[in-house]
């Protein structure tokens, strides 16, 4: 890996864990916690805000020609080719609610992919982190997808959120089901991703993501084995799109079985 990306990867391990420690301290304090409503089933804290706001610092004063792309505060842009995607609490809804299954998310893209994933769950003290070309690894352990050949073998994560059409979500886990698969959720889509490259979860799918919470999650998974739906890392930071991912045997099923669901 050359100088600059491994910099990089070693400082974002860093800030994720800085990060999910601040957030840590928030959480520990729920009830004091500022929280508005963004759209249905869209929560916003001050937890959120200031987080990003402590990652942002801490990127322009170690990258200040890097590029920064967050959930909750106005993109910056860069020149130096570099841009770091932020989700500083992913799984706000739980956060807010004292459920433990939250983390932060950092990706950083260059040349229109994915280079650098790292996603930190602090209840847990979990760190989910991989480098393009050199492998995903869960704390100081490699990962690897589950080793499953169908969708009946093993848990796939469902995401949705209120810009996905309810019918689509329905369809997706009664095909699912019938296939003898099981559907899993924790409201967290970088953590279920996360889940996928450590081989807990065999598969993910979710009709439309936002790059925050999708592109760390996805470079995991290609690098711990599993496939990913291929997309341009550029236009992610833009529109967002479907996200796809598994182990090599479920993969195209769970393609399949998108296709087929994800219809207006």
């Amino acid at each position: 890996m050359d100088t600059e990306l491994n910099n990089r990867l070693e400082q974002a391990k860093i800030l994720a864990r800085d990060a999910g420690n601040l957030g840590q301290g928030f959480f520990r304090s729920v009830g004091a916690l500022v929280i508005q409503q963004k759209g249905v089933q869209d929560l916003v804290s001050n937890a959120d805000l200031e987080v990003e706001l402590f990652v942002r610092e801490r990127l322009a004063t170690l990258f200040p020609d890097d590029g920064i792309v967050g959930e909750e505060h106005d993109n910056v842009t860069g020149t130096s080719g570099y841009t770091w995607v932020i989700d500083p609490i992913d799984g706000t809804a739980n956060f807010v609610r004292s459920i433990p299954s939250w983390c932060v998310a950092l990706a950083c893209v260059h040349q229109d992919e994915t280079k650098v994933g790292v996603i930190y769950e602090p209840s847990h003290d979990e760190m989910f982190w991989g480098a393009k070309g050199m492998g995903a690894h869960l704390n100081d352990d490699l990962m690897h997808v589950a080793a499953s050949k169908g969708l009946d073998d093993g848990s796939t994560g469902v995401g949705m959120n209120n810009r996905t059409p309810g019918h689509m979500v329905s369809a997706l886990i009664a095909g699912l089901v019938d296939q003898g698969g099981i559907f899993y959720r924790n409201a967290s889509g970088a953590l279920m991703l996360a889940y996928v490259a450590a081989g807990r979860l065999i598969a993910y799918t979710e009709p439309h993501m936002n790059a925050w919470d999708c592109l760390a999650g996805q470079l995991l998974v290609a690098e711990a084995g599993g496939r990913v739906e291929k997309q341009s890392a550029d236009a992610m930071l833009v529109h967002g799109g479907r996200v796809v991912v598994g182990a090599p045997g479920v993969f195209d099923a769970l393609i399949e079985l998108s296709d087929a669901s994800y219809v207006d």
